[in-house]
């Protein structure tokens, strides 16, 4: 096994509930309550909600973390028109937001990036606004498809930078955004590619999320989470994007730039059979905590 580079964060930038990453931490800090109910707009939440579990085509909660003004886009800035971005899904405008915010942050010009091999890794696992297209089919155009096709989620992104390294997406459910970072992480190690894009994203604009997951009973119906407590009754959906920029370190020295953090390793693995195929596996997830620190 060849030695493993460390690896350096050199920008970032997030939307959570509550703003950006600063405001969001700078409202946590102060006591703020960030649980709300799903943006008003997105869907009739009348129509779906009911505090019964078992009534069909309902949530029992609303309850979320929710952002607002997601629907925000300068389309022009990235040269898309009008037509197309009305087809994109948000998310994928999202991270493109992100992605360049990301960029000024480390201090990176987007020419600068042109033609190299710089990769693109996202993770995502929701796509809503498909469901959405699907309900009114009428309006569904040729921008459709790579509208709302997850390879493009990172595709777009590599597209507009004309970078030429690695560029995909990762779903692995709740984990997807680490498992992308690590698939960098490892990119990075190899070789593929020298600089790194690494985001996650989930919007909520349908709301088959909340039904499929009130009849799993995983939602909290009080709204709230309450993790590793006696009384815990569930987890609240909530809303986020992030981009981080990812260096080798000793590269990173060299160029001078200002470092968020650093990656001293990375692994993962899966909880393999257990008593549920969504139930996770302590002993799994203890012995990947034990490979990666030794």
């Amino acid at each position: 096994m060849l030695p493993q580079k460390k690896i350096a964060i050199v920008g970032a930038a997030f939307r959570l509930p509550g703003g950006t990453g600063d405001e969001f931490w700078s409202r946590l800090v102060a006591g703020h309550d960030l649980v709300t109910e799903v943006e008003d707009g997105r869907w009739a939440k009348e129509r779906f909600f009911h505090p019964r579990k078992s009534e069909p085509a309902s949530a029992y909660t609303l309850a979320s973390g929710a952002l607002r003004n997601v629907l925000e886009f300068d389309a022009a800035f990235f040269g898309i028109s009008p037509r197309e971005a009305a087809q994109m899904d948000p998310q994928q405008r999202m991270l493109m937001q992100l992605s360049w915010e990301a960029l000024e942050d480390a201090g990176l010009k987007a020419s600068d990036l042109k033609g190299s091999n710089c990769g693109v890794f996202v993770g995502i696992s929701s796509f809503d606004y498909v469901h959405r297209l699907a309900d009114d089919l009428g309006a569904v155009d040729s921008k459709t498809p790579t509208g709302n096709a997850g390879s493009i989620a990172a595709n777009r992104i590599s597209y507009f930078l004309d970078l030429r390294g690695p560029s995909l997406i990762t779903d692995t459910a709740c984990s997807s955004s680490l498992v992308a970072f690590h698939q960098a992480w490892k990119s990075i190690q190899t070789g593929d590619c020298n600089t790194a894009i690494v985001g996650g994203i989930s919007l909520h604009f349908h709301p088959l999320g909340f039904i499929t997951f009130t009849k799993t009973g995983m939602l909290s119906p009080t709204g709230r989470c309450r993790t590793f407590d006696a009384a815990a009754d569930g987890y609240v959906r909530s809303e986020g994007g992030g981009v981080v920029i990812l260096k080798p370190l000793e590269q990173a020295l060299e160029d001078g730039d200002r470092i968020l953090a650093v990656v001293e390793g990375s692994g993962i693995n899966c909880d393999g059979k257990t008593n549920g195929i969504t139930v996770p596996s302590g002993e799994a997830q203890a012995a990947l905590l034990d490979e990666v620190y030794g």
